[in-house]
């Protein structure tokens, strides 16, 4: 099941005012219809060529054949029907080959390929943001031979940064790169936890690794960014051989089980050509430039899978009989739906509340992207960069949390049956946990949250965001259907202020135990944000509401925010005291209390 149309059109068209981007000169050329059409593409494709083969690939994954991977051969046939209508490039420059959408449509079509099958959709995405990196940051040769072909579907793109024995400590990559007299570099070294990282769907792969080159800068500050294509790519953009890329093995995963994950050795025979791309020594900035795009992209996965989970958890509840209302005497009274009982709605509920937020966040997050690449004000530019600068870690991690919990959810709904591979719900479970550690782990999200953004420009990211949603507030306060969730906003934003201020006061002292809760904040920042959305949706359906044909839709968005500021934004007042407190008890117990 994908992601409802008339949620998706709400949240880009009602809430997010997509049209209003068309104002904007790079837009200029598009209208509405042609944003429902590209829209409608993404339904019909995710509806033939990528749901009906989920089950499929989760099943039959992919194995080494003769050296070389072999995936269900849909996973081909979706990928060339997603690159024939020019999804890869979509949010891209005319002149390279792209339909220069505004992200906001990309990232909404994004959730509906993402749950009809995230692991096909997987391979699309990682190319694109290799893609960008060498379109912004490469050479007019890199951009034309290897960046384009990317776009068009003839090549596709990894980002290859942890090595086996480092993990996330890139400080202690090994992987070396040797300048050679031609201005080349022969590269030497082995990856890991690379998706994509070898298969057959293109002509070949082109990854993008972080090495260091002898006698640079100690650290991460010696860290460059190569190009590195599986195959040799000549001066007219023609394949040749081999170019020492190695697959050294697959890892087995839990879920996304449809996108191959590798082991890369690279330079074994001493003949693996890399292309610098930038500067060298500046490969870490330029990688963290994909891996935030690829961020709000996990966000909107985490989303994907939680939607998916819920709307199959709905459509069972609607169909399956069970039990009888609390109140019934009669025992041969027939059953009722699942539905009707009031723990089964509560969950629903729950989950509505947080894949609806989620995909909210997200989406409000694309539309910032558009505004700052387009905007030319610097100082607007720059207010726009640090709220996004904030807002990535939560877009990422929110949703990689609470859609995650949605999925668990789903699975009660259907009970023994959701435990089960006769529904799709433990499915996408598995495939939704991996968002809790991809593109950086929450606990990892949750230190550059509190232990740098909050702190940037003299905490103006914050600021800047605060009164954004002092400005949402001020429009709810007017409405009688959601002055008290102004109220409750305006009293959680004060909340999370003060304990902002306590704790950078308290990392120049005592940085490890301001620090210990980051998690906590992350959390508790992102009900805050994700509350704000909320009351963006709900005021939207006050306006919109009133005597429509939609009116049961309207209601529904009312209701899943009235659960969200009654049930959701408290949790985060006792996680707030805890962390203004300092707690230390994750610091005190001895190693060998364990």
């Amino acid at each position: 099941m994908t992601v409802p149309r008339r949620d998706l059109d709400f949240q880009v068209f009602e809430v997010l005012d997509a049209e209003g981007l068309c104002r904007l000169p790079r837009y200029a050329e598009h209208d509405r219809p042609v944003f429902d059409g590209v829209i409608d593409s993404a339904y019909r494709i995710a509806e033939e060529r990528f749901a009906p083969f989920a089950a499929a690939c989760d099943v039959e994954e992919p194995r080494v054949v003769d050296g070389r991977v072999w995936m269900i051969p849909e996973t081909k046939r979706a990928f060339d029907a997603y690159n024939e209508a020019g999804f890869t490039a979509a949010s891209f420059d005319i002149e390279d080959g792209g339909m220069q959408l505004p992200l906001l449509i990309v990232k909404a079509t994004s959730a509906v390929f993402s749950s009809a099958n995230v692991a096909f959709h997987s391979y699309s995405t990682l190319t694109a943001g290799a893609a960008n990196l060498l379109i912004t940051f490469g050479s007019p040769d890199q951009c034309v031979r290897l960046a384009r072909p990317m776009l068009g579907g003839r090549f596709t793109g990894t980002m290859c940064l942890s090595e086996p024995h480092a993990g996330s400590s890139l400080t202690d990559i090994r992987c070396q790169a040797l300048r050679q007299d031609d201005g080349s570099y022969l590269l030497t070294g082995s990856k890991m936890w690379i998706s994509g990282g070898d298969h057959e769907l293109a002509e070949t792969i082109v990854h993008l690794v972080l090495a260091k080159i002898p006698g640079g800068p100690p650290g991460v500050r010696g860290i460059s960014l190569f190009a590195v294509p599986r195959n040799r790519v000549n001066d007219d953009g023609s394949v040749g051989p081999n170019n020492d890329v190695r697959l050294a093995g697959i890892n087995h995963k839990m879920g996304w089980r449809g996108t191959v994950n590798c082991v890369l050795s690279f330079g074994e025979q001493g003949r693996c050509r890399a292309e610098l791309v930038g500067l060298p020594h500046h490969g870490l900035e330029y990688m963290f430039q994909m891996m935030n795009s690829a961020r709000i992209g996990v966000g909107m996965n985490a989303v994907a899978l939680g939607y998916a989970g819920y709307l199959h958890a709905l459509a069972y509840a609607r169909e399956r009989p069970q039990g009888r209302p609390v109140g019934a005497r009669d025992p041969k009274a027939p059953p009722v739906p699942i539905l009707r009982h009031a723990d089964v709605r509560r969950m629903l509920l729950a989950q509505k509340c947080w894949v609806e937020g989620g995909l909210a966040l997200v989406l409000y997050c694309a539309r910032l992207c558009d505004e700052e690449r387009c905007d030319q004000d610097p100082a607007r530019k720059q207010d726009l960069h640090l709220l996004l600068e904030l807002l990535t870690p939560i877009a990422k991690s929110w949703p990689s949390e609470f859609c995650l919990e949605a999925n668990k959810l789903a699975i009660q709904v259907l009970g023994g049956y959701g435990y089960t591979r006769d529904y799709p719900v433990e499915r996408l479970y598995r495939d939704n946990r991996l968002n809790h550690i991809h593109e950086g782990t929450h606990g990892i999200h949750g230190l550059d949250l509190l232990g740098r953004k909050v702190s940037m420009q003299g905490g103006g990211a914050i600021r800047t965001l605060a009164a954004r949603i002092t400005e949402t507030i001020a429009l709810a306060r007017d409405q009688a259907q959601l002055s008290e969730y102004a109220a409750a906003l305006a009293a959680a934003l004060s909340d999370i202020a003060r304990t902002t201020e306590i704790l950078v006061g308290a990392m120049a002292k005592d940085p490890e135990r301001a620090l210990a809760n980051a998690t906590l904040y992350l959390d508790s920042l992102g009900h805050l944000v994700v509350a704000w959305r909320w009351l963006a949706q709900g005021l939207t359906a006050v306006r919109a509401g009133n005597g429509t044909v939609d009116r049961d839709f309207y209601a529904g968005k009312l209701a899943a925010c009235r659960f969200f500021f009654r049930y959701e934004l408290p949790r985060i007042t006792p996680k707030l005291a805890l962390l203004r407190s300092l707690d230390d008890t994750a610091l005190a117990i001895p190693d060998s209390g364990f």
